[in-house]
Formats: structure tokens, C-alpha cells, sequence
């Protein structure tokens, strides 16, 4: 019975680290979708929401025809890749932003979390960790893919990126593989409430630095940040929202010369 129960309970924690793998592979995807929700309000430019959710859609579907393709010739797409530039004509040749996202960073994601399943892990920190900095390195991988690469003995400004990026996924996979191998920590109990706010909080000043100006926002944000902790007491946090918000209206105008929106723009007109 202890063995059972000690295996289901192995399975449960597998399957929790699995999804979370699985919310990972799509979480780019998922960020464009929230920030395209700004353009509706005509707070940013860029796609719609319904066009970023057919363009993704579409594009984790078209990128398994691709791989095929890709796997066929994988051994010069490697080396292609962190030196050509831009990468090679297999990876490159009529594939959009969208699918190479899938190809070079959703997918690869997606395989770690199917493997979880089946995997016993022994240091859950280290492969958690490992598997996120490989999350990182991919999607740097992908950041760089249209920038220039190298041209014989020449640098472009995309060989560096793919070379660090190539050596950061190898790095962090041996990081997780040690989290297979090897025993050690549990993954320790972390509290989402205060990045959850503080991400909250950045998103909410870059979506309404615009229309509402920077007084507004620079306040609003930092009160929005102050939420994400349990000790906040409000009048403090107003005063000291209030001291900040004057310090960036002088700061960015007239101490920097940026030219930054004061007010809403509804008060403007």
C-alpha cells in the first residue's frame, strides 16, 4: 500500500509539472494575446485578439508539417542555424514569426512536459529550474532568428545570440538531467501574489501610459504593485506612490527630455 500510495503520489506531482510545462510551451503566445486586448481600446498597436488566436492556431498546427520537413535535414539545420544567417533555407524558407515559435520554442516545451509524465524526479528544483533557463535559451533562439549571422569569418549580429543561446539549452538540460539523476530538494512553496501584482502592475503602465498620461499611470501602477503584499498599509503606500509619481513627472520631462504624455489625453482635448 505504501508503494502504491507513494507512486500515485509521484504521478500527481509528474502531472502538475507537466501542465505547468504545458502553460509555458504557449506562454508567449498567451502574453501577445492579452496585450493584443489593449488595441481594442486603442491602447498599442499590433494585432487584434482574434487575429493573434488564428495566427497561433494556425501555427502550432502548419509547424508539424514543418518539423518533418526540418527533421529530414537536421544535421546541416543545427549548424545552419547558429551560424547562417539568416537561419537556413529548411527552417527559414516560407515559415512565419509565428511558426517558428512553435517549431523553435512551443514544441521542444511541450515534448520536456510529455516526458515528465513518465520520468521520475529526484531534485525537483534542479529540474524545474533546468527546464525553465532551457524555456529562456529557446525562446532567445527564436528572438534571434531573423537577425544576421555569420558570413564566413565574419560575426553578424545574430551569431553571438544563437551561440550563447545553443550553449544555455545544453547547460540547463544537463541541469535538469541532474535533477534526474541525483537526489535533492523539494520544490519549495512559492507565493504567486506578489510577482502576479508586480507583472500586473508593469503591463497596466505600458498599456496606459498613452491615453492616461504619465501622472496617472506612474500612481495607479505603483498602488497596483503595492497589492501584491499582505503587510501594505495604504496611506504609506499612497504617500510614497504620491513622492514618486512627482519625482518621474520631473525625472522623465524636463530632467531627461523625454517626451512623455503628462495627463489623459481625454483632459488634453
Amino acid at each position: 500500500m505504501a508503494d502504491t500510495m507513494g507512486h500515485s503520489a509521484t504521478a500527481t506531482r509528474n502531472t502538475s509539472v507537466a501542465l505547468g510545462f504545458c502553460l509555458l510551451a504557449i506562454a508567449p503566445q498567451i502574453f501577445e494575446f492579452i496585450w493584443s486586448i489593449g488595441t481594442i481600446f486603442g491602447w498599442g498597436a499590433g494585432r487584434g485578439p482574434a487575429t493573434v488566436l488564428v495566427a497561433h492556431a494556425t501555427a502550432l498546427v502548419a509547424s508539424v508539417q514543418s518539423f518533418i520537413l526540418i527533421l529530414s535535414a537536421l544535421p546541416g539545420t543545427i549548424l545552419g542555424y547558429v551560424l547562417s544567417s539568416p537561419p537556413g533555407p529548411v527552417v527559414k524558407s516560407g515559415l512565419s514569426s509565428d511558426v517558428l515559435l512553435a517549431l523553435i520554442y512551443s514544441y521542444p516545451i511541450f515534448v520536456v512536459a510529455i516526458v515528465t509524465l513518465f520520468m521520475t524526479i529526484r531534485s525537483a528544483q534542479d529540474y524545474v529550474g533546468g527546464v525553465i533557463l532551457m524555456a529562456l535559451a529557446l525562446f532567445a533562439l527564436w528572438a534571434s532568428s531573423d537577425l544576421q549571422g555569420m558570413r564566413g569569418f565574419s560575426f553578424g549580429a545574430g551569431t553571438a545570440p544563437r551561440m550563447f543561446g545553443g550553449l544555455l539549452v545544453a547547460l540547463s538540460a544537463g541541469i535538469a538531467l541532474t535533477g534526474l539523476l541525483t537526489d535533492g530538494p523539494a520544490m519549495a512553496h512559492y507565493s504567486w501574489r506578489g510577482p502576479m501584482f508586480v507583472m500586473a502592475a508593469i503591463l497596466f503602465f505600458a498599456l496606459a501610459i498613452r491615453p492616461l498620461g504619465l501622472v496617472v499611470t506612474a500612481f495607479a501602477s505603483f498602488m497596483i504593485a503595492a497589492t501584491g503584499s499582505h503587510e501594505t498599509r495604504w496611506l504609506e503606500a499612497a504617500i510614497v506612490g504620491a513622492c514618486l509619481t512627482i519625482g518621474c513627472a520631473i525625472l522623465f520631462p524636463y530632467v531627461l527630455g523625454l517626451p512623455m504624455p503628462m495627463y489623459p489625453r481625454f483632459l488634453i482635448q
